[in-house]
């Protein structure tokens, strides 16, 4: 049992209102264009994600959402920000495509200089794939973002970047297998199951008290959560989690966001962090 509580700090996000929000394509496994989605509850769900937020003191930006990109509301894969510097996203699937551009756009509207942002060559989404510790860029791949991807990542942010390979179809992005938990501590918790043979035993090296989530939290994208080193915000069904969690010195924050799990995301794909320099 931890004795010191832990400290939050502010944060900011930038979030998209699931306004056009729907299931007509499958590109995950969690996809199923025969589900109708409630889009009323939806939006419901996400304001309520967002209202959260901004009562712990965080900050929430919004983008705009379009009417033919219904996957936006996962801004998360849009890029990442890194000590105030920006990897655009580039999309592995067409459906997608135009989001980076969208999210790039915010960028230069917002005011980061052309120097700080990088439209990339190679395939990656975002936080997606990208989750940032103090001492390391872990960089997911297997199922979108593109190996190549990892090193573009270390040049552009002069950070080591270390690659773990996603082997189950059900954790196709990183932030479904993995949640960084105390971003200075370099602290995490993590499903084994989603990972290569090799990956696991990297991340029991990097990590070796991280906090394992079983199959059936992760099943219910449990890890696809976000902290800002006190409070977890996590789907509410990862009912196994919350324990352990607080046993560390966390306070983990269940929410309900079923409709969204209907395209495959939940608290994390929500939410893009906006590292400042």
């Amino acid at each position: 049992m931890r004795s010191t509580p832990r400290e939050s700090s502010p944060r900011r996000y930038l979030m998209c209102p699931p306004a056009h929000f729907t299931v007509t394509y499958s590109i995950n496994p969690w996809m199923d264009p025969t589900k109708p989605v409630d889009l009323p509850l939806a939006l419901a769900q996400w304001e309520d994600l967002r209202d959260r937020y901004r009562a712990l003191g965080h900050t929430v930006e919004l983008l705009d959402p379009d009417p033919a990109l219904p996957d936006m509301v996962f801004a998360a894969n849009g890029a990442t920000v890194v000590g105030g510097r920006v990897l655009g996203a580039r999309f592995a699937h067409p459906e997608r495509t135009a989001e980076a551009y969208a999210h790039l756009a915010w960028f230069r509207r917002n005011g980061w200089a052309a120097e700080d942002l990088r439209v990339p060559e190679h395939v990656n989404e975002g936080e997606g794939d990208f989750a940032v510790t103090a001492s390391w860029i872990l960089a997911g791949t297997g199922f979108r973002s593109s190996p190549l991807s990892h090193g573009e990542a270390q040049e552009f942010f002069g950070r080591p970047v270390i690659g773990l390979e996603l082997v189950d179809p059900r954790y196709y992005h990183l932030d479904t297998a993995l949640c960084v938990l105390d971003e200075a501590g370099d602290e995490v918790m993590y499903f084994p199951g989603a990972f290569s043979p090799g990956s696991r035993a990297v991340l029991a090296r990097l990590f070796p008290d991280a906090l394992l989530a079983t199959e059936e939290d992760a099943a219910a994208l449990g890890l696809n959560a976000v902290s800002d080193g006190r409070h977890v915000l996590l789907p509410q069904t990862a009912t196994g989690l919350f324990g352990p969690l607080r046993a560390r010195g966390f306070e983990p924050i269940g929410m309900d966001l079923g409709e969204l799990l209907k395209g495959g995301g939940s608290v994390k794909c929500c939410t893009q962090e906006l590292r400042p320099a």
